[in-house]
């Protein structure tokens, strides 16, 4: 059972621009690749920050109301504001939260999850970018076909792993749900295989309509009990 990882789904061509590009570069960049962000990559190819369209209107934000609006009279002896932000350095979030091509689908959610991000810079093993993921990206493997997911788990778990014939348990995927129906030979399979279906790619849950010839826990009693050990 091969898992697809960060390395399968994540966007090769990468935009990517140095600390010292512009505010309005950056812009342009956005519109003209239809992106939303992009890594901040010192003089060695490594990302340093990402700079999203959050961080752009942040910057916009800090601005003087043109309209007067919320124009703030000057006090004397205020403390003048720090001054904004015009290249990427300044309004790159830093440092970069990166990934790794081997990742699972799993360890790169897991990471945008913890830090509230929507993307990851993927690095080498010498911290060079080598692509960008994104949520959208890992959501990708939901859409792998029932019939490839039936055969998956009906071929690489049933029979070749666990040994169990499709005459014993049939497989049955819809939309991604998982419905394993059928007999094995001891009730602690039952677990094994619902969690072995639930970790293929593209399985949103696992339904089990499973019996089994023997309970282990039961026959462990019946031993202890004749030997006089319960």
């Amino acid at each position: 059972m091969r898992h697809r990882t960060v390395g399968d789904l994540m966007t090769h061509t990468v935009v990517r621009v140095r600390p010292d590009t512009p505010f309005k570069t950056i812009a342009k960049l956005f519109a003209e690749h239809d992106i939303t962000a992009v890594p901040v990559v010192d003089d060695s190819g490594r990302p340093v920050g990402v700079v999203s369209e959050a961080d752009l209107l942040r910057r916009e934000s800090s601005q003087p109301d043109p309209a007067g609006l919320l124009a703030v009279l000057d006090t004397p002896g205020e403390e003048l504001p720090p001054p904004v932000a015009t290249t990427a350095g300044g309004l790159m979030t830093g440092p970069a939260i990166v990934a790794h091509p081997e990742w699972s689908v799993v360890e790169a959610a897991r990471v945008m999850d913890r830090g509230h991000i929507k993307r990851l810079p993927v690095v080498d093993e010498t911290g060079t970018l080598v692509g960008i993921v994104s949520r959208s990206d890992l959501l990708r493997v939901f859409l792998r076909r029932d019939s490839l997911i039936r055969e998956e788990i009906s071929g690489d778990i049933l029979e070749r792993a666990m040994g169990i014939s499709p005459d014993e348990v049939s497989v049955r995927v819809d939309d991604g749900r998982v419905l394993l129906h059928g007999t094995v030979d001891r009730r602690s399979l039952v677990d094994v295989l619902v969690r072995l279906s639930e970790a293929v790619d593209g399985v949103v849950g696992v339904s089990a309509e499973l019996g089994y010839r023997t309970d282990e826990a039961v026959a462990v009693a019946g031993r202890q009990d004749r030997t006089g050990l319960g």
